[in-house]
């Protein structure tokens, strides 16, 4: 499922090219508002929020002009600092409607398990069990923002107190210390990496 994401991200992006920025310094209000009047009169003419990656930390997507329109606009009021990101594909928007379609396809032939332990869904910031729900998120999460501010809320209000990114980098773990900086928070490259947190 995860290469057909991504290969059908990629056709997506080919049929619809896009563009993603980092808003840093700005009120979601402000740059709702501005995503409103940056984006032309269609769906694949828009420009959204795509990711709510901590406080004062926003990226938009959506179709060139609009998203262009919308880094202007984002300047002129007071933007601290706006980054285009060195992507050619609109995540998170409506320009993967195309892949949302495809993969909702994959999904419902794919054979998928109720979750064991809830997990936490970008889309809604809401724990998630069941297989029918996970088919759901992994379809509306083509074209929805990622909550993440939301979503460590969410689990830092049902008592979780550390938590554990596996994989390269740490960027979730320094967004986590910027949402919920009362939790603890590791991140493991390696399986090495993991072996030294059990100790």
């Amino acid at each position: 499922l995860v290469r057909e994401r991504g290969r059908l991200m990629k056709e997506a992006g080919e049929r619809n090219p896009g563009l993603m920025a980092a808003v840093i310094g700005m009120a979601v209000e402000a740059l709702q508002a501005i995503c409103r009047e940056a984006s032309g009169p269609t769906e694949m003419q828009s420009v959204q929020i795509a990711n709510y990656n901590a406080p004062g930390q926003i990226v938009i997507s959506g179709e060139e002009k609009a998203v262009n329109r919308a880094i202007a606009l984002a300047r002129e009021r007071g933007a601290r600092r706006v980054v285009p990101l060195p992507v050619s594909i609109a995540s998170h928007s409506p320009l993967m409607r195309s892949a949302a379609d495809g993969l909702h396809q994959a999904v419902s032939a794919a054979t998928i398990q109720p979750a064991s332990v809830p997990i936490v869904a970008n889309v809604t910031a809401r724990p998630i069990v069941t297989a029918d729900e996970i088919r759901q998120e992994l379809v509306a999460q083509l074209t929805s923002p990622v909550r993440w501010i939301e979503s460590v809320q969410s689990m830092t209000q049902q008592g979780v107190t550390a938590f554990l990114e596996v994989g390269p980098k740490d960027v979730l773990t320094g967004l986590q210390k910027r949402i919920a900086p009362e939790a603890a928070a590791v991140n493991v490259e390696s399986e090495k990496g993991f072996a030294q947190t059990q100790g």
